[in-house]
């Protein structure tokens, strides 16, 4: 599962195939404007404005995506890529999450003419992982700092780091499990008649640890960097957050450290953050009825898009009702560009909200 995280029973892992019925139970939601059509190989994770206006498409199946003009073209062969940033004309950075291809869980320069490895980052969690616990890699967003600097969030490690230009890894902050509730999971699997391949949820206690899976990061006007987690395994709902973290923060310790704070809580199911020409947080959900709702088939209600105020923390929502979607960009006018059916293979689109 892409999200999915509990030690020993059940894990991310890119899977390219969902139960195709999950999409008759996701109302479509919020009518938006389409934007020229493109035929994503899929899955489809993030998104990226170029400089000049154009639109990066982080196409797992294929590769780096370009949106121009109204047509779309492949501007780079990289399967598996989750994430791209560009950098300046022409290049960019881009991230590989899990997998056994030899180029998983990397980091790449990419430009028109080429692109190169800078960093294995499954090596670096297996010399250092930082947050403890399982050796996990999962790369799935990314942002580049002044001096062209890579900032990755890894959802498999619970971590935020920097890569350099030389391919120097280090880690900003460690996200901390939660102690959540497993009503939402005993719900979808229909407990306690559940099918008997999900018999085990009608077991799990009250509560219990979830691991943050850090999805998403994004630098904020104050220069700070704001990471957001998903919450892996059982599925909570409303129990996502956001957190501060102090520029030049190093080998912080969320949940102990002074240098990283919550800054919102209360989401579900956080996939990506994105900051708005206009100072705003925009703030993607994947499903309300979380990620588990999704790729277990149980049958969502579709994704949020929210607005975060960062000087007083209020959010609102956007856009609701959207199905799968995934990652956020804005256009040069301030046009919001969302990602939605983005799991399933031949139906993904980038739309732009009304």
């Amino acid at each position: 599962l892409f999200f999915a995280k509990r030690k020993g029973e059940m894990r991310k892992q890119f899977v390219f195939v969902l139960i195709v019925a999950v999409l008759l139970l996701i109302p479509t939601g919020v009518i938006a404007q389409d934007i020229p059509s493109y035929d994503f190989s899929s899955p489809i994770f993030g998104l990226a404005t170029a400089p000049d206006g154009s639109l990066l498409v982080a196409d797992a199946g294929a590769g780096i995506v370009e949106l121009r003009h109204g047509a779309g073209s492949l501007v780079a062969e990289l399967a598996g890529v989750t994430d791209v940033a560009p950098i300046g004309r022409g290049d960019m950075f881009a991230i590989t999450g899990l997998g056994d291809a030899p180029t998983s869980n990397k980091v790449f320069r990419v430009s028109r003419g080429g692109m190169h490895q800078l960093a294995d980052l499954w090596a670096f969690e297996e010399a250092f992982n930082p947050a403890g616990g399982e050796v996990d890699s999962n790369p799935f967003d990314v942002e580049v700092l002044n001096g062209g600097i890579a900032l990755v969030a890894d959802a498999g490690g619970n971590d935020l780091l920097t890569v350099d230009q030389q391919g120097n890894v280090d880690w900003i902050a460690t996200l901390p499990n939660e102690i959540v509730s497993t009503d939402n999971i005993k719900t979808l699997a229909g407990c306690p008649d559940a099918p008997p391949e999900f018999a085990f949820v009608c077991g799990l206690p009250p509560q219990m640890p979830a691991e943050p899976v850090a999805t998403s990061v994004a630098i904020g006007p104050d220069g700070a960097y704001y990471v957001g987690e998903l919450k892996g395994f059982p599925a909570p709902t409303g129990a996502s957050r956001i957190w501060r973290i102090e520029p030049g923060a190093h080998h912080a310790e969320c949940g102990t450290s002074p240098d990283c704070s919550i800054f919102a809580d209360g989401f579900t199911s956080i996939v990506d953050l994105a900051f708005g020409p206009d100072g705003m947080l925009y703030v993607v959900e994947l499903d309300e009825a979380s990620w588990a709702a999704v790729e277990l088939g149980f049958g969502g209600v579709g994704g949020t898009v929210n607005a975060c105020d960062v000087s007083t923390g209020s959010c609102a929502a956007v856009a609701t009702g959207l199905t799968m979607p995934i990652a956020a960009t804005f256009g040069k006018d301030g046009t919001v560009f969302v990602a939605i059916y983005a799991l399933v293979p031949g139906a993904a689109q980038v739309i732009a909200l009304p």
